[in-house]
Order: C-alpha cells, then structure tokens, then sequence
C-alpha cells in the first residue's frame, strides 16, 4: 500500500469507532497475508499438488477474463493474473441481517464504499460472532461461505482454489461478475451494483460459450437454461416480496408473532412449489422451497436478483451491444437512484 493510502486509513481511524478500526485492521491483514501467498498463473499450471481439473479450469477463467475485457467492454485490469490456494474451502464468509418485522436490509457503514447490506469476515468465527450479536437485537441474520469476492480495483484479484469447484460455466459468469465489479461500482448502491453483474455475468457467460463452442453447443444450452430459470424467479420473486412488504406495513403490531410470520413464508415456499417449480428448466432453485427462510435470507435473493428485466431492457434497447450498454450504466454513476433512472431508461 502507497504513502497515500496510508495516510488515508490513518485519518480514518481518528472517524471511526474502535470496533470499526479493528474490524478494518484485521481484514487488510487477512488480505494481504491473502495478497503476498499468490502465484504467477503459470507457476499454477505447473504445480504437481494441483490436479489436471483444476489447471484446466485456471486457463478458463485466464479466457473468461480476457474475454470480459475485449468482447464485453469491461475495464481493463490485473485481475485473475495470478493464483492463490487457500487452506479452507471459503474465501470468505458473509453475513446479512434485517429487522423481523419489515423487508428493509440492515447496513453497515464503511469508508470509501460507503453503505452495505452485508459483512464480510476472512475467518468464521468471527462471523459467527457478529451473527450471534446481531441475533441478540432480534434481528433475522442469514451467513454463508462465499469463493469470490471483489475488491473493486484496490487490489489485483487472484483466482482462488475455491473458485475452481464452481461448474466451468459458473466460473465464467463468476469472473465477469466481478470483473463488473471492477468496472463500475456505485456508492450506497450495493443493490443495484449486485443486480447488474448479476445481468452481465449470465448474459457475458451465454456469450462466451456462444463464441467458443457454437450456436449448437450443451453448455450454452444449459447457460441459457440457467439464465431462463433466474429470470423467471426474478420475475416471481419480485412479486412475492412486494407482497411481503404490504403484509408487514399493514400488519397492526398487536398481532405481530413469530407463527404468522412462518405461515407467510410458508406460503411463498408452497406457492413457488407448486406453480414455479414445475416450469423450471434446471435444478438452480429445486431446493428454495425447503429453505429456512427469514427476512435476511429473502432479502439477499432480492439484493441479486429483483427486477433483473429492466438491464435486459436496456441491453436490447441499446442494440444489444455490450459497449453502449456499459456505457449507459456508467452514465448512472452520479444518479441518487439509479434503479429509477434505470427503469425510465428502459421503457
């Protein structure tokens, strides 16, 4: 790290409440200890401790990339030039919380990129921690191991070993997901940034296999398969949660109790059972309606995935072409609602 940014976490730590500062400290620390264990790729694909699979899923994502940067218009960067394995089978694990009685995210503040609905911690543990104390405000909280994550061009992102137990396709779409990332990233935003990488990784990953394989190829069938299936449960799950908003506004706090609460996603579970289920063309969401389901866990679905047809509108809007779509999404950066401004776009 430069004189510069340096200097710009020490004016940070006299802001921020000592809670906060270690929280930052021990994270950089996790990411550099991360940062100075990578390799060069070609160290990698010459290491006899990685099997034959894992090489072969190494130079996919070098291709992913490279196709991010030149057939996607996405920025430019060191990203995924280099390898790091890692000792466990999350990068990192990340927690989620929302009040019990409204469909509104729970946010942390941190410097630079400003409000987020989740945490990240390089150790469990320490995830649990904080999703124990979150549980002790009678907050919903949902925790997960993630494989990825991106640090938004602060630093170089390595391909980690826990990326590569992704499906080949799922790999490709994880690499331009973040690459997304690193091309546009809009603060206080962190729906909106979600749900478009979310948008350009599964239309970028149809277009990839499109190109290296032909019209006529199974995975592109099954990307487009998988694409459909998310679609279809953007569109549905859109639905449901506005409908869960209403019934949480209206629902008189004498008669708020942790049993109606359950019926109602009881009945979200049942109805996507019974009437989605069956038009699904893959397993992606086969087991949503067995799901422990809890205001955090349903936001983090819409987080990602609610109203992803308004960039789809955009992207044929714009001719189809990845350039003027990107460009128009970056022409969003300075909107105080940029979803808004999307869906006016997109008419």
């Amino acid at each position: 790290m430069d004189v510069l940014k340096n200097s710009a976490l020490a004016i940070l730590a006299f802001l921020l409440p000592s809670c906060q500062i270690n929280y930052i400290a021990k994270s950089a620390y996790s990411q550099f200890s991360l940062m100075s264990s990578q390799v060069s790729l070609e160290d990698a694909l010459n290491d006899p401790k990685l099997t034959a699979d894992q090489k072969r899923k190494i130079q996919l994502a070098k291709k992913a990339r490279e196709f991010a940067e030149n057939d996607l218009a996405l920025k430019p960067t060191k990203n995924y030039t280099k390898f790091v394995s890692l000792d466990r089978p999350y990068v990192t694990y990340v927690v989620n919380a929302a009040p019990k009685w409204k469909l509104e995210t729970y946010k942390w503040r941190y410097p630079i990129i400003g409000a987020m609905p989740y945490k990240g911690f390089f150790n469990e543990t320490d995830a649990k921690v904080e999703e124990a104390e979150l549980q002790k405000k009678d907050l919903d909280t949902y925790m997960r191991g993630v494989s990825a994550y991106s640090t938004l061009g602060w630093f170089k992102d390595p391909i980690l070993s826990s990326m590569l137990r992704y499906k080949d396709y799922d790999l490709v779409n994880t690499i331009i997901h973040e690459t997304v990332h690193a091309t546009l990233f809009i603060k206080h935003e962190a729906d909106f940034n979600e749900r478009m990488a979310m948008f350009i990784g599964n239309k970028g990953a149809e277009l990839f296999y499109q190109k290296e394989e032909g019209p006529d190829s199974l995975t592109l069938l099954n990307v487009k398969n998988e694409n459909a299936d998310d679609k279809l449960f953007s569109e549905w799950l859109s639905g449901r949660l506005k409908s869960l908003d209403e019934w949480y506004k209206k629902l008189p706090p004498n008669e708020q109790s942790e049993n109606s609460r359950q019926q109602q996603f009881a009945q979200i579970q049942k109805e996507f059972e019974n009437e989605m289920l069956p038009k699904m063309k893959t397993e992606s969401y086969k087991k949503f309606h067995t799901l422990k389901l809890n205001n955090a866990r349903l936001l983090v679905y819409r987080t990602y995935m609610q109203d992803l047809a308004d960039f789809e509108k955009l992207y044929e809007k714009n001719g189809r072409d990845f350039k003027k779509f990107i460009m128009t999404c970056k022409g969003l950066e300075g909107e105080k609602d940029p979803a808004a401004v999307l869906k006016s776009l997109a008419q």
